[in-house]
């Protein structure tokens, strides 16, 4: 993966690096109830079960930058937004570019719309444009913009 290559190029040269926010499947939303489906059984009474949220997923470390995404992202609120701290015991976890990052001990998160646990097109033929929401998906990007510009 190139961002292993990356990573890896960043910690073997010292670089240092704030934080990487990578970002995974942040189109697709369903005001349906059952929409939302989890790795763990339990946790829709937590986050519900209608897929219409961002999450911003972090590793079980307790760490500045990672947290500190977490509460802009929250902040801003121009699109409801979760959090999620886990490993990569619970699937999915770790299915994007970030795991690099946490394997070279950098911190990092994942934005996601949770992908396949709740697009049943995700990765198929009829994973198509028409499917997405590309206003929510606006929304996520202004807030993450909004959210970059004051992370300190």
């Amino acid at each position: 993966m190139g961002s292993y290559i990356h990573a890896n190029y960043l910690y073997k040269n010292k670089i240092p690096v704030k934080g990487m926010i990578s970002l995974e499947t942040i189109g697709f939303y369903s005001d349906k109830v059952g929409s939302q489906k989890f790795p763990i059984a339990g946790m829709e009474k937590i986050y519900g079960n209608v897929g219409n949220f961002i999450t911003v997923v972090q590793n079980n470390k307790n760490e500045s930058f990672s947290n500190e995404v977490n509460s802009l992202m929250k902040r801003e609120n121009l699109i409801n937004t979760k959090s999620f701290k886990g490993n990569s015991q619970i699937s999915g976890v770790d299915f994007s570019d970030h795991l690099n990052y946490w394997k070279h001990n950098f911190e990092a998160v994942m934005i996601t719309n949770t992908a396949f646990f709740r697009n049943e097109n995700y990765h198929t033929s009829k994973d198509k444009l028409e499917t997405l929401d590309l206003v929510k998906m606006n929304l996520v990007i202004e807030q993450l913009y909004t959210v970059i510009k004051k992370i300190e």
